[in-house]
Parts: C-alpha cells; sequence; structure tokens
C-alpha cells in the first residue's frame, strides 16, 4: 500500500478514532504538535523578582484565595487535557512538542509534567524569564524520546516610542525532530485590553518582530521547517496576521514568500479556541513555512496533514451565562474549578516511514 493510499485512507477518520484495521506504524510516522493556553499558572509564592501585579491574587491571601488545594486540582486537570489531547492510534504519546503560555515560571511547568497522568512522558522543559508586567511567559515541552533541543533564544517584544512597554518574550526553540531539524516560535501576543483597534498597534508589532524571526531563519536556510504557534489574540483574518505575517489559509496560495495559517478553515467554519460576549474567536494558532505544506502529496519528509481545536464537552461549562464557552478556572474572584479559558490545538504532521 503506497502512501497515497493510506493517506487517501487516513482522510475518511478523524486522527481521534483512526482504523484500527491499517497499521499505519509501518507505512507512516505521524508527528503531533500542540499548544495551550493555560489561563494563569501560578504557584501559591510571590516571586521577588518578578512583577507582583498578579501574582498577589494567586496567594492564600489574595482576592482569589489561591492555595495548594486550588494549585494541584489545576495541575491535575492540565494534565488529564495533555494526556488525551491528539492522541491516536498512528500518535499514542500525544504531543511531542506542546507550547504553552500564561506560566508563571519554571516552577509550576516542572510539578505540571511530574503529574501521574502525564509523567511517563518525561516531558523537559525550555523556559526563559520576560518582563511581562502580568508574571507571565511563553514556554516549550518537548518529549526527548522525539526531539532533540539544540538552542533556544528568547526575543523582547519593544514598542517605539514606548519606553515602558513590556510584554511576553517570543521563544524560539531549534532542534531535531526524529532526524529532521525544526524550528518552533512560541508566541503570546499582547492582548485586546482597552479595546481591539486601541491595541492592534502592539499585535502588529508583535506580528513583525515573529515574521522578522522567521525570516531571519529562512535567510540560512530557505527550506527551514519553522512552526509558529501560540495565543496571538487577533483571528487568521486579522491584519497582523493576514498581512504582516502574511498568513494564507489556501495551501495553494503557499509561496516562498508567505506561510500558511492551519486554523484559517476552522476560523471560516465558525470554529472557536475562546469566547467573549457571546462572540467566538480563534486565537490559538499554528502557522508553517511553505517547506511544510505540500500540496503535491511528497511525505519523503514531514508535512502538514491536519489541525484540530480540542474542545471536547468536558472542557466546556455546562449552564449558566457561559454555557459551552470553555470551561474556567475563575470567573472574577470565583474559583469555578475547571481548565482553562482557552481550548488547547493541535496539528498532525506526516511523513513515509523511514526505511
Amino acid at each position: 500500500m503506497n502512501i497515497k493510499t493510506i493517506l487517501s485512507l487516513l482522510s475518511l477518520f478523524p486522527l481521534i478514532g483512526i482504523s484500527q484495521e491499517i497499521d499505519h506504524s509501518k507505512q507512516v510516522e505521524v508527528a503531533c504538535f500542540a499548544f495551550y493556553n493555560l489561563e494563569n499558572l501560578f504557584d501559591t509564592i510571590v516571586d521577588p523578582d518578578t512583577n507582583k501585579i498578579l501574582q498577589e491574587d494567586f496567594t492564600p491571601e489574595g482576592k482569589k484565595n489561591w492555595n495548594s488545594k486550588k494549585y494541584f486540582h489545576k495541575l491535575n486537570n492540565l494534565a488529564e487535557v495533555i494526556s488525551k489531547l491528539g492522541v491516536s492510534n498512528a500518535s499514542p504519546d500525544g504531543p511531542a512538542v506542546l507550547g504553552v503560555c500564561e506560566i508563571e515560571n519554571s516552577a509550576v511547568l516542572k510539578d505540571l509534567v511530574k503529574n501521574e497522568k502525564i509523567a511517563k512522558r518525561n516531558y523537559n522543559i525550555v523556559h526563559h524569564e520576560g518582563p511581562d508586567r502580568r508574571g507571565i511567559d511563553c514556554a516549550f515541552l518537548y518529549n526527548p524520546n522525539y526531539f532533540k533541543v539544540e538552542s533556544s533564544k528568547s526575543y523582547r517584544l519593544r514598542m517605539p516610542n514606548d519606553s515602558l512597554f513590556a510584554s511576553r518574550d517570543q521563544l524560539l526553540v531549534s532542534g531535531s525532530y526524529l532526524g529532521e531539524r525544526m524550528h518552533f516560535l512560541v508566541l503570546h501576543w499582547p492582548s485586546r485590553r482597552g479595546g481591539e483597534k486601541k491595541s492592534r498597534p502592539k499585535r502588529i508589532q508583535a506580528a513583525k518582530l515573529s515574521r522578522k524571526i522567521a525570516d531571519s531563519i529562512k535567510a540560512v536556510d530557505e527550506k527551514a521547517k519553522i512552526i509558529i504557534m501560540g495565543d496571538l489574540n487577533d483571528d487568521p483574518v486579522s491584519s497582523s496576521v493576514k498581512d504582516f505575517i502574511k498568513a494564507v489559509g489556501d495551501v495553494n496560495s503557499v509561496s516562498e514568500n508567505n506561510y500558511y495559517n492551519c486554523m484559517y478553515d476552522k476560523y471560516k467554519k465558525g470554529i472557536g479556541s475562546l469566547a467573549y460576549r457571546d462572540n467566538w474567536n480563534l486565537f490559538d494558532q499554528f502557522i508553517l513555512s511553505p517547506s511544510l505544506v505540500n500540496p503535491l502529496n511528497d511525505y519523503s519528509n514531514f508535512k502538514f496533514f491536519s489541525s484540530t481545536v480540542y474542545n471536547k464537552s468536558y472542557l466546556k461549562q455546562k449552564e449558566g451565562n457561559f454555557s459551552g464557552y470553555p470551561f474556567r478556572t475563575y470567573v472574577g474572584s470565583n474559583f469555578m474549578g475547571g481548565y482553562s479559558d482557552h481550548f488547547p490545538v493541535y496539528i498532525y504532521l506526516v511523513r513515509e516511514k523511514l526505511k
């Protein structure tokens, strides 16, 4: 059975429930990469070396009455999601790479990856402390059985004529995934606080930095495999993504001068990763360099296969004004005991199994 036939069969089944009758492991290899906004993953201690604006809320004495019991409840919830995310017959270990945001420090990630639900994956951590006023950062988790880190670098986002501006750094991690060199850029662009239009220049500036980082990689290797992932606080059709990253939603329109937005078709179908005032947005996105997109069905190297917004029913609020929204940890100062205010997203890449 050749690769085209297998992929045609694969397309008939959701990858979460791939047909048991086909031994795909002998024909193709499937890579699963994911991103998840963990919604204010803080421990209970204020770190004196970082900003205290939000940290002080997440203490036993703070207005959220955050304590160890709630903290470990949240960790257990997040580990439950990660343990199920992207798991299939072809991808039994789930995400080999997981980008995350809204984490306070490396310590909370060490607690997360030790949770019994995902401990056997032995996730390693890449994290650089950043300047964000809320005290939150992006980070990168990876399964060392699949991915080997070669380097990592944190890029500072600055606004012209505003020396006091401080936001999340952009995290670049480069390495080898099962022998193929790849670059992962993990993002959490500035929020829409103050209104979408007023805050738009900040996300455009973030997009310029992201594109500059990606282009600097391609300047060294024009066929570089670049995976941009993150909470962009903008949709696939927003100017920052469309005009400044130059991410297109049509695989046939991908060229050496633009990038492919894996989530565009989901957005056009009305699928979102978060909801606000009865409107759905798809802020959590994957954007790929042309080398990972191939309309000619040449899968000798890893190529994009599918994308998913993981919005299972257990991740949704069951009742009330926010029924159907992501089931979050807090609403205001009220502890809800949920997961996150964002649904996670993931993609599958496929290549013909190496002989």
